[in-house]
């Protein structure tokens, strides 16, 4: 039986356990089938080098570093010194190695992270599902044990998600543009924490959209989301640890609840009654601003205009190698004009401030992080159609959080037995501190309920 990556950095602090054996287990899942798919190159011999340094270092009675010699994976996005940064495409393949780790990555080695890996990801991070072409698709690896059909991963951080999933990682460093680190965690039941942009250098990252994306993190407990964020921001994190009757909560009936699947709707309302019963307050909000998001958007938006900028000489290059979903999502950008950008920069800016005057009178706002539970895999491999659908769909409620420059966390509320939902707590620029500490407070309600 696995260990309890849940509890893992403890039981090492606490010399319960060692480093290397935490490792041992990691890297067994990781080598089991079902994460052939999740990992594009694995570094499992590196990986337990660090975590045996790690238990010499408590055994000659030093502090040992934050991360304590535990998993991470990487995403195929950021620059690991040595390696070829590819976003999980096949045009970047023949890329020279990185000279230097990106600062995200330096943050985690030196906090004490072994790096058991690289992770599949949606080409190019431009997806919410998670279906990659080229090195193949990881199922989901929550639902593989509850249904026999294989389900979606989510992405963009699709392989990331499932190494936490399956044990193979105890966290995965990722990224969330529309909400590629929080679809797939809602998706497989894990916690997904998208802080404020700005407060995690995005440097030696491939970029998708320069103005929504986000270096961010997947963990198990919304206590490793707090330590991994004050790794990735280089900043102390203070926590009041209020109960949850102590938190002001709203619940947004504008788009958020719109075409919510029964099993979404009833695993939400389950979580609303858990926490009011346990003196929430939780207040039903119109929230208009919401339904300005099309129109906002509607020359196209960020994401297609600047990866557009990015890739528009690949593209003319090497065009047949991308994904073609991929592909035909960036080509929208060249059709957007100077002057539509610089409109969208405007219009976003006067959403901001108008939603910001309501957000300020709430901790957070809590919405289900997607609307459905992870789809079926191969009718989404199959059908363009049904794929972009899905992605549409999967991206609606968490992709206003990049819009608002806001940070949001998803945590699991689904009952035992059920499919995985996602329960979002989100809010305005730079209240990642309240953010962390209320979900604090839910998850720990959601987790005594559930008892």
């Amino acid at each position: 039986m696995a260990l309890d990556l849940t509890g893992a950095r403890a039981e090492i602090l606490a010399r319960r356990r060692s480093a290397a054996e935490f490792m041992e287990r990691s890297i067994e899942a990781g080598r089991s089938p079902g994460n052939r798919l999740a990992f594009l190159k694995t570094s499992f011999d590196l990986a337990a080098d660090t975590a045996s340094r790690i238990d010499a270092q408590a055994a000659g009675g030093a502090t040992l570093p934050p991360l304590a010699g535990l998993a991470v994976s990487i995403k195929d996005l950021f620059d690991v010194q040595g390696e070829t940064t590819a976003a999980g495409s096949m045009v970047l393949s023949g890329a020279p190695p990185a000279r230097l780790d990106c600062p995200a990555v330096a943050r985690l080695r030196a906090a004490g992270a072994a790096f058991v890996g690289r992770t599949n990801m949606s080409e190019f991070a431009f997806s919410g599902v998670g279906i990659n072409p080229h090195h193949g698709t990881p199922a989901n690896a929550a639902t593989a044990t509850l249904d026999p059909v294989a389900r979606i991963p989510g992405g963009s951080t699709s392989g990331g998600a499932v190494s936490v999933a399956s044990g193979a990682a105890w966290a995965a460093l990722g990224s969330d543009t529309g909400g590629s680190i929080r679809i797939p965690a809602a998706l497989q039941g894990l916690v997904g924490f998208k802080n404020t942009a700005r407060l995690t250098p995005a440097e030696g990252a491939i970029p998708l959209s320069t103005t929504l994306d986000t270096v961010c993190a997947i963990s198990r407990s919304v206590r490793d989301a707090v330590l991994l964020h004050e790794v990735l921001a280089a900043r102390p994190v203070a926590l009041t640890r209020r109960g949850v009757a102590d938190w002001r909560f709203a619940m947004p009936t504008t788009l958020m609840l719109e075409d919510l699947e029964p099993a979404v709707a009833d695993a939400f309302e389950r979580a609303l009654r858990s926490l009011r019963a346990a003196g929430a307050r939780i207040d039903e909000l119109a929230l208009p601003e919401l339904g300005e998001i099309g129109s906002i958007n509607a020359a196209g938006g960020f994401a297609p205009a600047e990866a557009w900028a990015w890739h528009r000489n690949r593209l003319a290059a090497d065009g047949d190698r991308y994904d073609a979903r991929v592909a035909q999502r960036i080509r929208r950008g060249a059709s957007m004009s100077a002057a539509d950008y610089i409109d969208l920069l405007q219009a976003r800016r006067d959403w901001i401030g108008r939603m910001e005057l309501t957000l300020r009178n709430y901790d957070a706002m809590l919405s289900p992080t997607v609307p459905c539970v992870a789809p079926a895999l191969e009718p989404l491999v199959a059908d363009d159609a049904a794929f972009f659908a899905a992605n549409a769909r999967l991206l609606r409620n968490p992709a206003s959080v990049n819009l608002l420059d806001g940070c949001a966390l998803s945590l699991p509320c689904q009952a035992a037995g059920e499919l995985p939902v996602g329960l979002m707590l989100w809010s305005r620029a730079l209240q990642d501190e309240t953010l962390l500490d209320a979900g604090l407070a839910v998850e720990s309600t959601l987790a005594a309920r559930a008892r």
